[in-house]
C-alpha cells in the first residue's frame, strides 16, 4: 500500500472523530446540566399556619367588603372627602401611581429577549479608482436583514412570563398597600385634629369654670368671708388655663396644616377645615379570621407575589444550564453600479451549550435558589407580622372601648361632685381647697376621657388597616405561590 491513500484515510478518520468529540462534549455538558437541575429541583416551602380565630372579643358581623372603604363607617362626610382627596391628588398617591407605571413599563419589556432579534441595515458606497490618468467610479448599494430567534425548547419563555407577571403583581399590591396606608394616615391625622379640638374645648370650659370660681371668691373676699389670697390662688389657676388654651390653639392649627398638606391642599387656609370637637364612637371592624389575612393584606399578597417571582428566577437560572437553539434566517442584497445585482438568502440553526461557563451558571443557580428561600421566609414573616398587628389592634380596641365607658361614668360623677362642692362653697358650707380639689378631679377625669376617646378611634383605624382594609381586594385574583 502506498503512502498517499494512507494519508487520505488518516485524514478521513480524524475528520470523522471531530463531530464525535463535539457530540460527546455536548452530551457531557448536558449530563452535567441535568444533574444540576436534579439537585436544584426542590422549591422553597412555606409554613402559613395561623390560629383559626383571634383571641379576644367577637367583632362586628358586617360584611368584609366594608373593609374596602372602611373610613365611611365612621359616618363623617368630611373624613370621606379628605381621604378621597388624598388618594386623588396627594403626593404619596401620585408617587405610588408613578411607581406602578414604571412596573407596567418594565413588564412590557421583560420578554423582548425571547422575540426575534435583528435589525435591517443598508449602505451606499462610492469609490473612485485612478489608474494612470484614467479614473473609474464604482458605486455599491447593499442591504442586509439578519434575524436570530431563539427556539424555546425547555420552557424558558413561559417561566420568564410568569416572572414578569409576578413582578407586576407585586408592584400592584405595593401600590394598593401605599393607598391603604394613605387612607389610614389621613384618618389618623384627622382624628388627632379632632382630639385637639376636644382638648381645646375642654380648656375653654376649664377657663370658664375657673373664671366663675374666681368671681365667687373675689365677692366673698370683698364681703370679708374669705381671704384675698384665695382669689389670687384661683386667678393663678385661671392664667394657667388661658395659657393652655393658647397652646392648644397653636397645636390644632399645626395639625390642620399637616392634614391639608397630606391631602394636597397646600395653599388652603387652615380655617377651610372645620374640625368638630367630637370623635364619636369607634365602629367595630367586621368579623374576620386570621386566615383572611392571606388575601386581605396587600403586603402579604405582595410577599406572595415576590416569592412566585423569586421561584421563577430560580427555575430560569437552572434552565440556563441547558442548550439553546436559535433559528437564523438572513436576507442580503448588493447592487454595484457596474451591474449584476446579487440577492443572498440564508437559513440556519445554531446550537449553544454552556461548557466553560458552567461553573458561573451553577453558582448563579445557587444564588437564585437561596434568594427564593429568602423570599419564602419573608413571606412567612410578613404573614406572621400581619397576624400580630391585627390581633394586637383588635385586643387594644376592645380595651379602649371599655376604658371609654368607664371614664365616661367617672367624668359624669366628677362633674356632679364639683357642682355640689361649688354650691357648698358659695353657701359657706365648705372651704376653697375642697372646691379646688373637686374641680381638679373633674378636669383630670375629663382629660383622661378625651384621651381615651381619641385613642379608641385611632386604634380603630389601626385595626381596619391591620385587617387589610382600604383597597379593593376583589379586583385581584390570587397569585399562586410556587410549591
Amino acid at each position: 500500500m502506498d503512502g498517499a491513500p494512507l494519508i487520505g484515510g488518516t485524514r478521513r478518520r480524524a475528520s470523522s472523530r471531530r463531530p464525535d468529540a463535539c457530540l460527546a462534549a455536548v452530551r457531557l455538558t448536558a449530563l452535567m446540566a441535568g444533574l444540576a437541575l436534579a439537585g436544584c429541583a426542590a422549591a422553597p416551602k412555606t409554613d402559613l399556619r395561623l390560629p383559626v380565630a383571634y383571641e379576644g372579643p367577637s367583632a362586628d358581623a358586617a360584611a368584609p367588603a366594608s373593609l374596602d372603604r372602611w373610613w365611611t363607617r365612621f359616618g363623617d362626610p368630611l373624613l370621606d372627602q379628605l381621604v378621597d382627596e388624598a388618594l386623588a391628588t396627594g403626593l404619596d398617591a401620585r408617587d405610588a401611581a408613578a411607581r406602578l407605571a414604571e412596573a407596567r413599563a418594565t413588564k412590557s419589556g421583560a420578554l423582548t429577549s425571547f422575540l426575534p432579534q435583528g435589525d435591517p441595515s443598508a449602505s451606499y458606497l462610492k469609490q473612485r479608482t485612478r489608474t494612470g490618468g484614467a479614473a473609474t467610479d464604482l458605486r455599491i448599494t447593499t442591504g442586509d436583514f439578519d434575524v436570530s430567534w431563539q427556539v424555546d425548547l425547555f420552557g424558558r419563555l413561559p417561566t420568564a412570563s410568569r416572572i414578569a407577571k409576578a413582578d407586576f403583581a407585586a408592584a400592584r399590591f405595593a401600590y394598593e398597600g401605599s393607598r391603604a396606608s394613605i387612607a389610614a394616615e389621613v384618618a389618623d391625622s384627622y382624628f388627632q385634629a379632632r382630639g385637639l379640638a376636644i382638648q381645646l374645648q375642654d380648656a375653654h370650659e376649664s377657663a370658664r369654670v375657673q373664671k366663675e370660681l374666681y368671681d365667687m371668691t373675689e365677692r366673698r373676699a370683698r364681703a370679708g368671708l374669705s381671704a384675698l389670697a384665695d382669689a389670687d390662688r384661683v386667678a393663678g389657676d385661671l392664667s394657667q388655663s388661658n395659657a393652655r388654651v393658647a397652646s392648644l390653639e397653636a397645636q390644632l392649627q399645626a395639625q390642620k396644616r399637616a392634614l391639608l398638606i397630606l391631602v394636597g391642599r397646600v395653599v388652603d387656609p387652615t380655617a377651610s377645615i372645620a374640625v368638630a370637637a367630637d370623635v364619636g364612637v369607634a365602629p367595630a371592624p367586621p368579623a374576620l379570621v386570621p386566615g383572611d389575612l392571606l388575601t386581605r393584606r396587600p403586603d402579604v399578597r405582595e410577599a406572595q407575589a415576590r416569592l412566585a417571582s423569586a421561584s421563577g428566577r430560580a427555575n430560569l437560572a437552572r434552565l440556563a444550564l441547558l442548550p439553546t437553539v436559535s433559528f437564523i434566517p438572513g436576507l442580503g442584497y448588493s447592487r454595484p453600479s457596474t451591474g449584476g445585482a446579487t440577492t443572498t438568502t440564508s437559513l440556519g440553526l445554531a446550537l449553544s451549550q454552556p461548557l466553560f461557563d458552567m461553573p458561573r451558571l451553577l453558582s448563579q443557580a445557587g444564588v437564585q435558589k437561596a434568594q427564593a428561600t429568602q423570599a419564602a421566609i419573608a413571606y412567612e414573616r410578613t404573614l406572621r407580622q400581619a397576624f400580630k398587628d391585627s390581633e394586637a389592634a383588635l385586643v387594644g380596641l376592645d380595651a379602649d372601648r371599655r376604658q371609654v365607658a368607664l371614664l365616661a361614668d367617672g367624668e359624669a360623677r366628677a362633674a356632679r361632685a364639683y357642682r355640689a362642692a361649688r354650691a357648698n362653697y358659695g353657701r359657706g358650707l365648705t372651704d376653697l381647697q375642697s372646691t379646688l380639689s373637686a374641680e381638679q378631679a373633674w378636669r383630670t377625669t375629663r382629660t383622661q376621657l378625651t384621651s381615651a376617646q381619641v385613642q379608641a378611634v385611632r386604634r380603630a383605624v389601626q385595626a381596619y388597616q391591620a385587617l387589610g382594609g382600604g383597597w379593593p381586594v376583589d379586583r385581584y385574583s390570587s397569585v399562586a405561590s410556587s410549591k
